[in-house]
């Protein structure tokens, strides 16, 4: 286990007050766990502007009754076959699929990706979900 260091952090009363009511939403047992998540979410947001690996997922929500959506989706994701470590289709209802793309590659990579399949006409809705690859961060 890592050493613990202990640091004091200086905020207006009305900042703390907001943050503590945010994190008893979130179920943090304690404010240091708060920061914690805090400074790791900044770390994976330096390193997917770095040009080391990174990972992800893609999630998109489309019509399947678009004409031709399916093969312009998967024609595209064979285009990344380099960045993509797997997939899974949902069926959400008769008209409405959700697909999960799971990437892990450069940063670059991954984004050209995701705006793609998000451009293709047909899909109504489209997030990458931006990740570590875990050995950068504690």
């Amino acid at each position: 286990m890592s050493e613990l260091f202990r640091f004091g952090v200086s905020l207006e009363k009305d900042l703390l007050d907001k943050f503590d009511k945010v994190i008893r939403k979130e179920n943090y047992s304690n404010r240091s766990e708060a920061f914690r998540d805090l400074i790791r979410e900044k770390l994976v947001k330096t390193e997917w502007q770095k040009k080391g690996n990174v990972a992800g997922a893609i999630t998109l929500v489309y019509d399947h009754h678009k004409r031709d959506l399916l093969n312009v989706l998967t024609d595209i994701q064979h285009d990344f076959h380099n960045v993509i470590i797997s997939g899974q289709h949902i069926h959400l209802d008769h008209n409405n699929c959700l697909e999960i793309i799971v990437v892990k590659g450069k940063p670059r990579d991954i984004e050209d990706l995701a705006n793609k399949l998000k451009a293709a006409k047909g899909v109504k809705h489209s997030q990458l979900s931006m990740t570590s690859t875990g050995k950068t961060i504690r």
